[in-house]
């Protein structure tokens, strides 16, 4: 059980390690790289405690319920790209109601110009994709699973 929740927090720490990267290249913000910084050393201090554990005793890593922890992953990651693709259509929409961002033509509809929708957020939402299909689809078919069959 304990090599498990080393295990998921060695999985948040990197998810966390990839969105600030991210942040500090978008951004290039201090705090962004002091939580880069701090999650480099958090996973390589939890995967050494990984490994040293599965050196010395084997049978943990036998034990561990790779389904749950697979599910429990998967509901993160689907979690994390729904999170990051509403952030997006937000952005987008704030943009979009900023005066500078549109104009009216001739017949008097809105026409938006293209600095509404930056090029990195266009280059996330459509990366980002196939892991919220793949990750949201494995995750609700075991809940469906459970819910049915009382088993992940």
């Amino acid at each position: 059980m304990i090599f498990t929740i080393i295990l998921l927090f060695l999985f948040f720490s990197v998810l966390i390690h990839f969105t600030s990267l991210f942040n500090y290249v978008t951004k290039k913000s201090k705090r962004s790289l002091r939580i880069f910084i701090k999650t480099a050393i958090s996973n390589v201090v939890l995967s050494i405690v990984s490994i040293v554990l599965v050196l010395k005793r084997p049978d943990i890593f036998a034990k561990v319920d790779f389904i749950l922890l697979t599910w429990l992953m998967s509901g993160a990651i689907m979690i994390f790209c729904l999170i990051l693709k509403i952030k997006i259509f937000v952005n987008i929409y704030k943009r979009s109601q900023l005066p500078e961002n549109y104009h009216y033509n001739f017949f008097g509809k809105k026409v938006l110009h293209s600095t509404v929708v930056s090029k990195i957020e266009i280059a996330l939402f459509f990366a980002t994709l196939p892991f919220f299909i793949t990750t949201g689809s494995y995750f609700i078919a075991r809940v469906m699973n459970f819910f049915l069959y009382k088993r992940l």
